[in-house]
C-alpha cells in the first residue's frame, strides 16, 4: 500500500514538471468520466468520454479551449524558437514567387504571390507571356475576413469568358461554386452550395454540371443548369449505394462530360456530348463487384485504365459506340512488377505513369504507332509525375521532378524529339547546396521476413553513431503513396543534424497493388508492423536510438501512431499524430458520420463480427492500456468532417487517465479550419514551426 501511494505521488510530482531549463507546468486539464455503454455483436464496451462527442456542448467547448490553453502555457517557453523557425522557413523562399505558365486554348496561365500576401494570385496572358496580363482571381481577395479559405479549382469555360472556382471557409469541404465574368470583371449573383466544389462545362460556356453533397458530406447527385438560372437545375443522376460517392469530370478533349461512380472496390462511368448536354447519359460499363476502372476520350475512342483480369492494371480501348468491356482491346498489358498509376491523354499521345519498385515512371506511348518511350531521371530516390496539362492538341507536356534533395524542378517533354528542356526549378534562396546532402533507399525486413522501403536524407558528415534526432513519417492507408519530395522547411532538421526518414508501409502502392491490398481490411495489421520494422532497423543500424527518435503521422497516418504508442512506446522519444483516426470501432460502427459508409471497403463494416474484433484489437482508443508512453502532440480540427475532433479529445482525455509516465501529452484543436489544417503561406509556416518546436523541446534542442 506504501509502495503504491509513493508510486502515484511521484508521477503526480512528474507530470508537473518537465525537465527543460527546469520550468515549472502548468496542470493539465482533467476530462470528467461519464460511463457511455456501445453493444455490438455481443460485446459490450464502456466509453468514458463518450459525451465529448457532442459537438457544440459548452461542456466539450469548454473543454477543448483550457487544452488549448494549456498546450499554449506548455509551449510558451519556445516561443522565441517558434519565431526564429519561421524567420528560417520564409528566409528560405521567394515571397514574390511565379509558376510555370500552363497553356489552354490559346492562353498562357499561371499564379503568381505578392511580397506580403498569404494566397495566390490567378492569372493569364493571350497568346504570349509577351502579352498584357489579366488577373482572373485574387485569392487574397477572396479570402479576406475569412480566417481560412480555401479555393478547390478554377475551371474556364471553353469560350473562355467565364471563370467557376470552389469555395471553403470553414475547412469542413463543402463548397460554395462561384461564376465570374472575365470580360466585365464581375462576379455573377449565382451561388451553389454544398458541393464539391468543381464544375464541368459544356461547350455551350453556359450550361454546367456539379456535384451535390448529402447530409453526410457524400458527393450523391450531378446536376444540370444554367450559369443564369441555377434555381432550374436538373438532377441528371443519383448515386443511391451509400458506399458510393460521385464526380462529374469534362474529357481532357472536352469533348465529352464524364460521370464517375466510385467505391472502394468498384467504378462505374457514364458519358454524353458536351456539344449536347441535355442529351441522356450513356454507360460505359456497369458496375461489378471488385471491377475498377476509369475512362479518357482521345480520337475516336475512350481509354480506359482497368484492374479487370490485371491486379496492377492495364490500359484498354474501346470504340464510343461500344464502351462495354466486351469490346475492350488491350493497348498496354498488364504486368505483375509495374503499377498503372494514371493516363494522361493527348491527341496522338498518351502519357501514362507507372510505379515500379517504389519508383514513379514516365511512359509515353504513340497512339499512333504504338511505341512507347520512358523518360530518365537519373537519381535513385526521386518522384517525377506529370504536371498540369490541360492542353490537348499539343506536342509536349510538362512534367514535375523532385526528390529529398532537389527542389521541385518543371520540364517540357517534346514528344516528337524525346528531348527534355528544363523550364523551372524552384529557388531556394540562401547558400542552399544539394551536394551538402544524401538521399538513400535503404530495406527493412518486416516480421513476416517482406522487405519494406524507406527513402531518408541527412546532411553529409553526420556519424551514424546512435545519437542523431530523426523525424520518421508513415501514413499506409487507400493505397496512397508517399512520395520523397524536396521540402526547404526541412532543412531547418537537416542542417540541425537531423535524419528525415519515410517509412513506405504497407497500405500505400509504393510497390503496386499488392502492397496496397496487403494493408487493408483484415491485413491492416501489416501497417503497424512494417512501421516499427522500419523503426528497429534505423535503430539497429545505428541511425538513430530510442531517445533521439520522433514519429509522425495525420488522419490514416495518425492511426498508425496510435497504434504504434500502444504497442512499442518504448522506440520513441515523441510522437505527433496530426488529426488521427484513432477511435476507429466506434466511428465505423457508425453510418450517421460523414463518409464512414464509403469507408467499408477500407477497415471492414463491423456490423460483421469479424471485421469488428478485428478492427477492436487494433483501435488507438480501444487499446490505451496503463504503461510509459511518449512524449506526445496531438493536432484536431473542430470543423474537420473526415476525422472528427472528438476522436484526438477522447483519445488524449483517455490516455490522460490511463499512462504512468510524466512525458508531456499536448493537445492543439485549431477551432476554424479542417482536416488539411491552416491555409495561407504564413499560417501554414506557423504550423510546421510549433510541431518542430515541440520536438526541439522534448529532444533538448534548444536553438
Amino acid at each position: 500500500m506504501v509502495k503504491h501511494l509513493f508510486h502515484s505521488i511521484f508521477f503526480a510530482i512528474v507530470s508537473l514538471v518537465f525537465i527543460n531549463g527546469c520550468s515549472l507546468l502548468p496542470t493539465p486539464p482533467v476530462a470528467y468520466k461519464q460511463p457511455y455503454k456501445l453493444i455490438a455483436n455481443g460485446d459490450t464496451r464502456i466509453d468514458p468520454y463518450f459525451w465529448l462527442s457532442y459537438r457544440d456542448s459548452q461542456k466539450v467547448l469548454d473543454y477543448l479551449l483550457k487544452e488549448n490553453t494549456y498546450t499554449e502555457e506548455v509551449m510558451e517557453a519556445t516561443s522565441q524558437l517558434q519565431d526564429k523557425l519561421i524567420m528560417e522557413f520564409k528566409s528560405r523562399k521567394r515571397n514574390d514567387d511565379v509558376s510555370v505558365p500552363v497553356y489552354m486554348n490559346g492562353y498562357y496561365y499561371y499564379t503568381r504571390f505578392e511580397e506580403g500576401k498569404d494566397y495566390p494570385i490567378n492569372c493569364r496572358k493571350k497568346a504570349s507571356m509577351n502579352g498584357v496580363e489579366e488577373i482572373i482571381l485574387d485569392e487574397n481577395e477572396v479570402a479576406a475576413g475569412y480566417r481560412y479559405c480555401l479555393v478547390a479549382s478554377i475551371d474556364i469555360s471553353p469560350d473562355n469568358r467565364y471563370l467557376a472556382f470552389g469555395l471553403d471557409t470553414s475547412g469542413s469541404r463543402l463548397f460554395t461554386i462561384m461564376f465570374k465574368d472575365l470580360q466585365t470583371g464581375r462576379f455573377l449573383d449565382t451561388r451553389i452550395n454544398n458541393s464539391a466544389g468543381v464544375v464541368a462545362w459544356a461547350k455551350d460556356s453556359r450550361t454546367v454540371f456539379y456535384s451535390q453533397k448529402d447530409k453526410k458530406l457524400r458527393p450523391s447527385k450531378i446536376f444540370r443548369c444554367s450559369i443564369f438560372s441555377p434555381e432550374n437545375k436538373v438532377n441528371i443522376f443519383e448515386e443511391k449505394d451509400s458506399t458510393f460517392s460521385v464526380q462529374v469530370f469534362p474529357s481532357k478533349s472536352g469533348d465529352y462530360i464524364f460521370i464517375a461512380s466510385n467505391s472502394g472496390t468498384s467504378s462505374e462511368y457514364r458519358f454524353l456530348d458536351a456539344e449536347n448536354p441535355y442529351q441522356k447519359c450513356k454507360l460505359v460499363q456497369a458496375r461489378v463487384e471488385g471491377l475498377e476502372y476509369s475512362v479518357e476520350h482521345a480520337g475516336n475512342g475512350f481509354y480506359i485504365l482497368t484492374n479487370w483480369q490485371a491486379d496492377n492494371f492495364r490500359i484498354m480501348k474501346a470504340n464510343i459506340d461500344k464502351p462495354d468491356m466486351n469490346h475492350w482491346t488491350e493497348l498496354i498489358p498488364h504486368r505483375p512488377n509495374v503499377l498503372i498509376i494514371s493516363m494522361d491523354p493527348y491527341k496522338n499521345y498518351l502519357v501514362v505513369t507507372e510505379r515500379k519498385d517504389a519508383l514513379l515512371k514516365v511512359n509515353v506511348v504513340n497512339l499512333l504507332d504504338s511505341s512507347q518511350q520512358y523518360i530518365d531521371f537519373g537519381e535513385d530516390v526521386y518522384t517525377a509525375l506529370p504536371s498540369v496539362n490541360p492542353e490537348f492538341n499539343s506536342d509536349k507536356f510538362q512534367y514535375y521532378y523532385t526528390s529529398l534533395t532537389t527542389p521541385g524542378t518543371t520540364y517540357e517533354y517534346n514528344f516528337q524529339t524525346h528531348k527534355k528542356q528544363l523550364l523551372k526549378q524552384v529557388e531556394v534562396v540562401g547558400n542552399f547546396d544539394p551536394n551538402n546532402y544524401v538521399t538513400q533507399r535503404l530495406w527493412a525486413t518486416a516480421s513476416d521476413s517482406t522487405k519494406i522501403p524507406i527513402s531518408i536524407v541527412y546532411r553529409k558528415g553526420i556519424k551514424f553513431n546512435g545519437k542523431n534526432p530523426t523525424l520518421m513519417y508513415g501514413y499506409g492507408a487507400y493505397g496512397y503513396s508517399i512520395n520523397p519530395n524536396f521540402d526547404s522547411n526541412l532543412l531547418s532538421l537537416l542542417d540541425r543534424g537531423f535524419i528525415y526518414a519515410i517509412a513506405h508501409v504497407r497500405g500505400g502502392q509504393e510497390l503496386g497493388r499488392q502492397w496496397y491490398e496487403a494493408g487493408k481490411l483484415l491485413n491492416k495489421k501489416n501497417t503497424f508492423t512494417d512501421f516499427i520494422a522500419c523503426t528497429e532497423y534505423l535503430i539497429k543500424e545505428h541511425y538513430t536510438s530510442p531517445k533521439y527518435l520522433v514519429a509522425q503521422g495525420g488522419s490514416a497516418g495518425g492511426l498508425l501512431m496510435g497504434v504504434v504508442a500502444n504497442r512499442r512506446p518504448d522506440l520513441y522519444k515523441a510522437i505527433i499524430a496530426e488529426v488521427p483516426f484513432v477511435d476507429v470501432l466506434t466511428t465505423m460502427q457508425n453510418p450517421n458520420l460523414p463518409l464512414t459508409t464509403g469507408e467499408y471497403d477500407e477497415w471492414g463494416n463491423p456490423k460483421d463480427s469479424v471485421y469488428y474484433y478485428y478492427i477492436k484489437s487494433y483501435s488507438p482508443y480501444d487499446n490505451v492500456k496503463p504503461q510509459q508512453y511518449p512524449n506526445m502532440l496531438v493536432l484536431a480540427s473542430y470543423n474537420d468532417t473526415q476525422v472528427q475532433y472528438f476522436e484526438a479529445a477522447k483519445w488524449v482525455a483517455k490516455l490522460r487517465a490511463t499512462k504512468t509516465d510524466g512525458n508531456l501529452l499536448l493537445l492543439k484543436t485549431d477551432m476554424e479550419t479542417g482536416h488539411g489544417g491552416a491555409s495561407g503561406r504564413m499560417n501554414i509556416l506557423k504550423e510546421q514551426a510549433f510541431k518542430y518546436a515541440f520536438m526541439f523541446k522534448v529532444l533538448g534542442i534548444n536553438n
